[in-house]
């Protein structure tokens, strides 16, 4: 008896001893001040706007998102991980959620890794097409690559399986598949999400990185891939934004890495189907380009210089924004940001700075129709 005991015990301290856990607590926050002009107002908030002015503000999350979270990882062994993390977003200036009600709107995932056989998650994350981020300039600041696509590529995903592979010869591979969770698999109006996916491949060595990326975000409201323009502007939800919301997203990203500087442009092609209802201005297409270089003049300091153009069809316009800045670490956990940058729009394009919804009236920043946009922020972002 006295064996068959000591058998046990020995037996459970072999479990215990690979059942390693841990659970780290991290946050970021970021804030400043932010001025920005051109900003279209006097129309109402169903009316087009009529005239533009100008703004100072206490920003928060201009250069990086206030969030905090939790992750955990158990060594169940064999070779074998179980994961979770827990992350949501905030305001540095008022303390509200970024999402209201959702105290995780960002990831709230649990799943199993392998170092031979990669990662498999559960839950909400960050959506793929954030890949976009590794290939930005400035990082998919508030005024970068999520700009001119009006956020096309920077949302969350839920209901979402995601797998990343280990790395093979220099290659990795990301991706995606979100249910609908409606009794259609695209949507079919009966749940908040319509099915989103995507897949990306990237290939990494000492002197460059190459990503391509695929995806597409579902109309929950019908499955389709578009939506209605509401034209009376009631209407200021992901419904009335077409293509900015729900289209097919195709990018290829570069980065060069030449000593002290880093070279990065990409090609984004965002397209709908199925759209009905659209106005002329409310386009089906988008193309957007961008290119940029960082140089990291001191192992604090780094500055940064970036240009964005997106061309939109149906009579959309284009638009440019023009963008430099930098960042300086005080320490491992604290940086100061600068930010300047300005849109010049063709006559029919109202793009601006922030990644605002498609529209004109004056419940937006977005600057009148034909107009430029100007802004500079500075601020400090702590990291724990």
């Amino acid at each position: 008896m006295k064996k068959a005991l000591l058998a046990a015990a020995l037996m459970s301290a072999g479990v215990v001893a690979h059942a390693q856990s841990s659970v780290t607590l991290y946050g970021r926050l970021d804030a400043g001040i932010a001025y920005m002009n051109g900003i279209g107002t006097g129309g109402g908030p169903n009316g087009p706007a009529t005239s533009g002015k100008s703004q100072v503000q206490l920003e928060s999350g201009y250069w990086g998102t206030s969030l905090w979270g939790m992750k955990g990882v158990e060594d169940i062994g064999g070779g074998n991980k179980v994961l979770f993390q827990l992350e949501g977003s905030f305001s540095t200036a008022t303390g509200a959620l970024g999402s209201a009600g959702s105290i995780f709107n960002r990831w709230a995932t649990v799943g199993m890794a392998n170092d031979q056989f990669g990662t498999l998650l559960l839950g909400r994350e960050l959506f793929i097409s954030n890949g976009i981020w590794d290939f930005d300039p400035f990082g998919q600041s508030n005024w970068s690559s999520a700009s001119l696509v009006r956020g096309r590529n920077w949302p969350q995903s839920s209901n979402n399986i995601s797998y990343q592979s280990p790395k093979l010869y220099g290659f990795d591979m990301y991706g995606q598949y979100s249910f609908s969770n409606a009794t259609s698999w695209n949507g079919n109006g009966t749940t908040p999400q319509g099915r989103q996916d995507g897949i990306q491949l990237t290939y990494t060595s000492s002197l460059f990185q190459i990503r391509g990326l695929y995806d597409e975000i579902r109309n929950p409201a019908n499955g389709t891939l578009g939506g209605a323009y509401d034209p009376t502007g009631v209407n200021s939800g992901n419904t009335a934004q077409g293509v900015f919301a729900y289209s097919r997203d195709y990018m290829a990203m570069v980065n060069v890495f030449l000593g002290p500087f880093k070279v990065q442009g990409g090609y984004e092609a965002i397209r709908s189907s199925g759209m009905t209802g659209q106005l002329i201005g409310q386009p089906t297409t988008l193309d957007h380009e961008w290119g940029g270089v960082t140089w990291q003049a001191t192992p604090a300091a780094a500055l940064i210089a970036a240009v964005y153009h997106v061309n939109a069809n149906n009579g959309g316009g284009n638009a440019t924004l023009y963008t430099v800045g930098g960042s300086y670490n005080l320490s491992k956990r604290t940086l100061l940001d600068l930010q300047v940058a300005t849109v010049q729009n063709s006559k029919a394009a109202n793009f601006g700075l922030n990644a605002n919804n498609y529209g004109d009236s004056a419940a937006t920043t977005n600057p009148l129709i034909g107009h430029s946009q100007t802004g500079v922020y500075a601020g400090i972002q702590h990291s724990f």
